[in-house]
Order: structure tokens, then sequence, then C-alpha cells
């Protein structure tokens, strides 16, 4: 600048600028760590770069998910065209992440912040963590502490030397930065400038976007570099050189036009008359802020996103480079997009992704083809493979409780659906009482108003629109649609942290619950086939947990939930449907359809031939540890995660609440809960089932208490920590 060849306020009035951030430097030859560039084929068959991306380039792990999806779905074109692999790049970022560590880091601790799963590239975050095998964090898990950065882990602290960050400078911190933002660390800007901490790309390095700067790329290269670039720009003009903007001015309608201050671009040839002039008037009174680009030039491909089957679109690509001590290093290959139809397309509104080929030259047999050189850092284990912050193990958690809540609620509407079905012209068969009973059970799981205290005929005519809304109705509580909605939010909180079969798993479900016939004239056959598509997607889930992810804290915490919720909804079951004293013949349907509900009556029938008791329900379902429904089943299992979590001492309150509830379970003879008082209910049964839930719903919140809360007296700047609350 000293030079003239930038002019100062292109630099100092673009948002990306950030004064705080003055004098930070990243270790290494270089200071720009990851670079994005959208490019374009113009019409004479060469390429034209129509904009840099610094400040957090996304989109790298969308190119490395498209890749994957493609291999799968198209192998034998794959195979047959062999394009280069793109997987040497994640290496090469893993690589280049470790070796920007301070100094004083023996073993680096890396890992991905991100603005969270409300952000529109969570996915790509996710997925981009997952590949590099760093932890995805957010600002709830990170804490500055006598000048350094640590993650939170088990109500411990661990050392983080190396932050990808994902979200924007402004945001990272809101004691140095924006003071309302909820996405950053308090302290961290402290920490970088102590050298403690090295965060990449580095704030400020969005000031390198500024269309200004962009303008003066080949006079700052020649004088910075002795070289030109070889990619050309997009043409632009500088309203702040008079000729430019004379041409900026005459051409308002056909160029693209950009604020060095920041904001949306706007395209000239979408503004009125009106518009223009408005436009005109503002370039006129500060005419340095303005920049005018050439409209990008875009190639075509075909796609079948549009109806109608195969049709031309734009096309563009996002190519990436990640910074080595030799140089750069590319992606071979990158992210392919189609861009919106119209105006918007200019802006590089993208609306669907492609993957990028590059095939493999023939003379690549003879001449070998540059690869990345990296050497691996022998840093055995890894020191992040035993953290897990309290955010996490949240999501777990509920991850565990929602999946389960969605199997027995599949179950529970099934039998009941059956059971309507076979009595709702039967009224005057004893098993018909059934019916009721199971809406009320229904109504006891979910903590909702299922009618089954009304009038029979009532009940009948408004069973099926419960059955359809306890089905599909997301906002209903513990309806099947909410869980499995509330089970998807939980497990995108944590992708990185969930194997890829969880999402094949889960997006099928999703899609059955998502896609609800317009009326209930076609309900019944939509409703057996949700129960059953999210019954058997439950059970994948938990078979895919139980066989291909590591046990480690995370798993322990999610197996917790599912214990806790399998509990509460069998105590919930069995009080609506055993308590309370009926006809031989009601009190055998009511009993086996519990039974079924619970997983239990082709092993209940074995061992009494068929025969009505409640001691022996109660045996079987409560009391009998070899049976994986039980209750007493899912107090040792809880006993056993609680102590495999690190730091269990044996004596936590939440392993004393356990034995609470085992001992007083022991105590208990099942022969004793067929007492019946005098007003027909199994008092006792009754009484043990009220206790049991209590002590459950007393054992989560002592979990979430010492286990998955962020510790006490902390608040951050903009208030009082709000958390995601899940009943």
């Amino acid at each position: 600048m000293t030079s003239g060849v930038l002019p100062a306020q292109l630099l100092f009035a673009h948002p990306g600028y950030v004064r705080a951030a003055c004098g930070i430097e990243v270790p290494g030859r270089h200071q720009l760590f990851l670079h994005g560039c959208d490019i374009s084929r113009t019409a004479d068959g060469g390429f034209v770069v129509n904009a840099d991306w610094t400040q957090a380039p996304s989109g790298a792990g969308y190119a490395l998910a498209d890749r994957r999806v493609l291999a799968h779905a198209v192998p034998e074109l794959y195979e047959q065209i062999g394009p280069r692999p793109a997987s040497p790049w994640a290496q090469a970022l893993r690589l280049a992440l470790i070796d920007v560590a301070p100094e004083s880091a023996e073993e680096p601790v890396v890992v991905v912040l991100s603005p969270g799963i409300y952000s529109e590239t969570a996915f790509d975050q996710a997925y981009l963590a997952s590949v590099l095998g760093f932890p995805l964090v957010e600002s709830a898990d990170l804490v500055v502490r006598d000048g350094k950065l640590w993650m939170r882990s088990l109500g411990t602290l661990k050392r983080v030397d190396v932050v990808l960050r994902r979200l924007d400078a402004d945001y990272a911190d809101p004691l140095d930065l924006r003071a309302d933002s909820r996405l950053g660390v308090v302290g961290l800007v402290e920490v970088l400038r102590r050298g403690a901490v090295t965060v990449v790309n580095t704030l400020g390095s969005g000031v390198l976007e500024s269309p200004g700067l962009l303008r003066f790329l080949p006079e700052l290269a020649e004088k910075l570099l002795g070289e030109t670039p070889m990619l050309p720009t997009a043409p632009l003009y500088w309203g702040g050189i008079s000729t430019e903007r004379s041409h900026l001015l005459a051409n308002l309608g056909s160029l693209l036009i950009k604020a060095v201050t920041g904001g949306e671009p706007i395209v000239g040839a979408a503004l009125s008359a009106a518009q223009r002039e408005a436009l005109t008037a503002r370039i006129e009174a500060a005419p340095w802020q303005w920049v005018g680009q050439e409209l990008p030039q875009f190639s075509s491909a075909p796609t079948d996103y549009y109806p109608g089957g195969l049709s031309a679109a734009n096309v563009g690509m996002r190519l990436f480079t990640v910074s080595q001590r030799s140089g750069y290093a590319p992606m071979i290959g990158g992210l392919g997009y189609i861009l919106a139809s119209g105006h918007a397309a200019y802006k590089l509104n993208t609306i669907a992704a492609k993957d990028i080929w590059v095939r493999t030259p023939a003379r690549a047999t003879v001449e070998e083809i540059p690869t990345i050189p990296a050497e691996l850092p022998a840093i055995t284990p890894s020191p992040t493979r035993a953290v897990s912050s309290p955010r996490v193990l949240d999501d777990m958690f509920w991850i565990g409780r929602y999946a389960e809540r969605a199997e027995n609620m599949a179950r529970l509407l099934t039998v009941t659906r059956e059971r309507y079905h076979e009595f709702r012209y039967r009224r005057e068969m004893p098993g018909s009482e059934c019916v009721p009973v199971l809406l009320a059970a229904l109504g006891e799981v979910t903590g909702t108003d299922t009618g089954a205290g009304a009038d029979y005929a009532e009940m009948v005519a408004t069973a099926q629109s419960t059955l359809w809304l306890l089905t599909t109705d997301r906002h209903r509580p513990g309806s099947l649609a909410q869980s499995v909605e509330r089970l998807g939010l939980a497990a995108r909180a944590v992708r990185d942290q969930m194997s890829n079969d969880t999402w094949m798993v889960l997006a099928a479900v999703e899609r059955t619950l998502l896609h609800v016939p317009p009326s209930q004239t076609e309900s019944d056959d939509y409703l057996t086939s949700a129960s059953n598509l999210t019954l058997a997607g439950m059970l994948a889930l938990s078979g895919v947990a139980a066989e291909s992810m590591v046990h480690d804290a995370s798993w322990t915490m999610m197996d917790a939930g599912k214990r806790i919720e399998r509990g509460l909804a069998l105590t919930a079951l069995l009080r609506a449907t055993l308590t309370t004293v009926r006809s031989p013949g009601a009190e055998q349907t009511i009993t086996e359809s519990a039974l079924v509900a619970c997983e239990s009556s082709v092993v209940y029938r074995r061992r009494t031939l068929g025969k009505v008791s409640v001691a022996a329900v109660a045996d079987l379902v409560l009391f009998d540890a070899e049976n994986p429904r039980s209750l007493v089943y899912q107090i040792e299992q809880l006993r056993a995660d609680l102590k495999a979590l690190p730091g269990s001492s044996g004596s936590s309150r939440p392993e004393r609440l356990v034995d609470e509830i085992a001992t007083r379970l022991r105590r208990v003879d099942p022969a004793d809960l067929e007492t019946v008082a005098a007003d027909g209910k199994r008092t006792r049964l009754s009484d043990l089932l009220d206790r049991m839930q209590a002590d459950l719903r007393g054992l989560s919140d002592v979990i979430t208490a010492t286990h998955l809360s962020l510790p006490g007296g902390m608040q951050p700047l903009w208030g009082p920590d709000v958390r995601r609350v899940m009943p």
C-alpha cells in the first residue's frame, strides 16, 4: 500500500479486515492456509476466475462426499474412466493442519470449529471433520484458561493446538470482535496473540475476498512476486479510477456490481430503470466503494434436476488448495455445481452439486504424475482419541433416547391398531376392553390425551384419528414423527460421530414419515407401513450401534439414554395395562397385547403355556436379568455404562442412584404384585411402577447435571447460557 499499487480504503473498508488480528501470524511459510476459487469455462474454451474464497472456504467436504457417492452409484463407469483420486488432498490437509501447530505442541490436538447444526454448510463441515479424523466442535465445547485454548471432555480439559475455522472471523470471539456472537470463544483473540493456538484460516483472511483487491491482483502479483496469475480474472472496473468509473456507469446494465464495503452483489441486468438511476447516484456519491465485474460465462452440462427430463444447465467449479512447506497442494478435481436459473446464476447461487473427474493422462505409464509430498508424523495414539465434550455426550444420550422412543412407539401403535381393527365392531366380546386400555397406554407413554376416558362409541369413532396423529404429527409430544425428527436433529448435531450406515438407515425412515398421504382415507396402509419401516429402521440402527461403533464414552452415553427410555416406556405401559383388575377375557387380551408391545410375548408363552398371571409377567419383564427387555436388565446395563465412563469412581451420584434402584427391585417379590385392593387396583404394582418412573427420570436429571452440563459459574457475555431442552 505504501507504493500506491493498492488503495488503502479497499483493504480497510472491507468487512473481512479484522483490526484485532493485526500481528497474528500462522506458523510456516504461508499465511493463507486454505484457498478456494470459483472458476468457469469461457466460450473460447479457457478458464476464468469468478471469485476467491479465503474467509472459511466451504465445499471441500461436499467434493469428497460426492466422489464417494458416485464411486458407489456408478462403479462400472468409475472403473472405466479411472479419475484421479481426491483423497490424497484430504490427507495433505490433515498433515498440513498438524504441521501448523505451535512449536510447543508435541502431539498437536486439532479441532474443526463449526457454527452448529443450523449452518447451511453443516454437512460439509461434519463430513470433512470425519474424513480428517478431527473432532467437530462448537463454541460450547471450547474455553480459554490461562492464556490457552481448551476443549471440554468429561469434566476435564484437553489442550487445543490447531483450529480449522468454519465460521466467519467476526463471530470468533465476542470479547474482542462481535459482542453479540453466540458462536465464538471468549478470549480466542488473546490466545492467538500469545501464539498458544493456531487458527486457520487466520482471522482477517476474509479481506482477500474484497472485489477491490481482486481488481488489483495482477499488479500486486507482478509487484510482490514478479509473476502474473496463471488464470485470468473476469474483467473488473473500479469506481475510484475515472476511466473505469465511466465504463462502469455506461455499462451498468450489463455488469455485476459489487460493493467494497460488503453486501450482496447486484446484477445490473435485473434492475429497472429507476433502480439503475438510484444505483448510479450511489456510485457517483462514493465511487471508490464500487466495483463492476463482467458477467461470468458458464459452460453447460446435462442435468435431470429440472422437471421434464434431461436439460442443459449452467455449471461452475470450485477448486481448493492447501498450503504446505513447499507450496500449495491442489485437490485433483473439486466441487462442481449447477447454478440457479436466470440472473441468480451471476451471483453464483447454486442448486445442486456435481463431482469433477480429472482423468489420468495416457503418458502416466512412462511419466510419473506428481503427487503431494507428505510424511506421516509419528504421533501414536491420536491425542483426540478419547475426547468427548458435554455437548457431544448430550446429543448421543438423546440419540439413544429418541431411537428407543421411536421403536417403542412403533410397537405400541402396531398392536393398538391391530386390536382396534379386531374389536371395533365386536364390543360385546370380552377382549374388546383392550382397545380403550391400549389407547390409554398410548396416552400414558406420550403424556398426551388420547380420549381413552370417553364413551366406547365415541372412542371408536376417534381412535383412527388418534392413531393417525400419533404417527404423523411432528408437533405432538411423543409421536412417532416427532421422535424420528428429533432423532435426526440430534444425529446431525454429531454427524462426525456417526457411521455412513447410520444415514442410510435413518434417511429411509425419515422419508417414510415425510411423505404423508394428503388425507386419512389412505391412512391404514400408510400407518402400517410407517410403523413397520420405523421399527425395522430402529432395529437396524441398534445393530449398527452395537456392531459398528467404537464403545467409547459417546457410545456409552447413547446406550445409557436407550436404557433409561426403555425403562420409562416399560413402566408406563405396565402401569396403564396391568394395575387394574378386569374380567378374565379382557385380562387375557390386554396382557398379551402388553407383552407384544414390549417384545416379550414369545418367551412368556413358552414359560407359562398361555396362563395369565401378573406375577409371571412381572417376573419376566421386571425382574428377569436374562431378558434384554426387562427393567432389571436396563438397570444392570446402566450400572455397567456408568462404570465405563472415564473418571468413574463407583460412588458418583448417578452410580449411587442406580444402586438404590437395583436394591429396591431386589426386595420385591413378584407374587406380592398380584395383591388387589378393595377398589380393584393392584396398588403394590402401581406403587412400584410409579416409584421406578420417578427414579428413572431422576437418574436422567442427575446424569445430565453431572456429565452433560457445562461447568457451573460460567456465563457467556451475551447472558445466561440457554441449552436445548428435550422432553
